[in-house]
């Protein structure tokens, strides 16, 4: 019997994966670690709470009594670490919220693990921004240009180097844009979802020529699984969704799903283009090559049919989109 932690797992990503875990592996107890901030929900998890294996612990990780009191109490053999701020626009109004968590609060269970695995999880936005052409690769040198990505890119610097000095056994993946149900309503396809659905404007950064590669997060939760139990200690695999889209053709993809679920028209007509934030990169892309060729993982779904369904969910949970 193994006890597995996942840190942030009440929220839109560490949900699925903890979904993921209780279902798939009932030897396992899963630890859920979340501290319920805005962006955890305890409906996301409600249909785990009857499953034996499962176990969710209140807490913040910046608490470092707490986090030592819970590692001395249970000997976790793996750490899932998902927990973190990680809406840009935030960490540019208040970056040091962002610094305590995404970095001392990976600080406080580094310090505490001595388990067989500590898998943590980050974005692809520590590569910085890419031009017109090229891929990020688990090669790419780091360049962070917000706030938040500074945090990461931090975090990450920590995980290897507590790798490299300690002999922490680790594992890193960096993904792209995820989206798909139980996302925060502050992100990109909610807000749009929601703003749709109460006719109100879709704002846009500057000319919406941002490109973004963009990750259903039931297939990331697949890719966490897989690289959990099948990476290689000590690598780094990028997770991405095979595919990008400038911002202004995947919100008029969506105006347009939109349209025809509702039955109506004009949703369009809603796009209003508004001053571009500070810092914001041009283009990510992932090359998730890597973890294609060595452990076999590929997505699932088109974007197409991932926005369908993820709209799909959303018009039949509306009362999330008023978090």
């Amino acid at each position: 019997m193994k006890n597995i932690l996942i840190t942030g797992g009440a929220g839109f990503i560490g949900s699925h994966v903890a979904r993921q875990f209780v279902e798939n592996y009932p030897n396992y107890q899963i630890y859920n670690l979340d501290a319920l901030t805005y962006a955890g929900n305890l409906d996301n998890v409600k249909d785990l709470d009857s499953k034996s294996n499962y176990h969710f612990v209140k807490g913040d990780i910046c608490d470092e009594d707490f986090i030592k009191e819970l590692f001395d109490q249970t000997h976790f053999h793996g750490v899932i670490h998902l927990a973190a701020e990680s809406h840009v626009d935030r960490s540019i109004e208040g970056p040091k919220v962002f610094a305590r968590t995404n970095i001392i609060g990976t600080l406080n269970l580094l310090d505490n693990f001595k388990g067989d695995l500590f898998y943590h999880i980050s974005t692809d936005e520590v590569y910085g921004s890419l031009g017109n052409t090229g891929l990020f690769t688990e090669q790419s040198p780091y360049k962070p240009n917000s706030p938040y990505s500074a945090s990461k890119a931090s975090s990450d610097h920590f995980v290897r180097a507590y790798g490299e000095t300690y002999g922490l056994p680790f594992i890193i993946s960096n993904c792209s844009n995820n989206y798909g149900p139980n996302q925060f309503p502050e992100k990109l396809i909610p807000l749009f979802i929601k703003n749709i659905l109460e006719k109100k404007p879709l704002p846009v950064y500057g000319d919406g020529n941002y490109t973004r590669d963009w990750l259903y997060v039931k297939d990331h939760a697949a890719a966490i699984d897989l690289i959990f139990h099948q990476g290689k200690v000590g690598e780094t695999y990028n997770i991405g969704g095979f595919n990008e889209y400038q911002n202004l053709n995947l919100i008029n993809l969506l105006c347009d799903q939109m349209d025809q679920k509702l039955g109506q028209h004009g949703s369009r007509d809603l796009i209003e283009f508004i001053k571009d934030r500070p810092g914001h990169d041009f283009r990510y892309a992932i090359d998730a090559s890597k973890l294609n060729l060595e452990l076999g993982w590929k997505p699932s779904l088109t974007f197409e049919q991932g926005l369908s369904e993820t709209i799909d969910w959303y018009l039949s949970h509306q009362e999330f989109l008023k978090l």
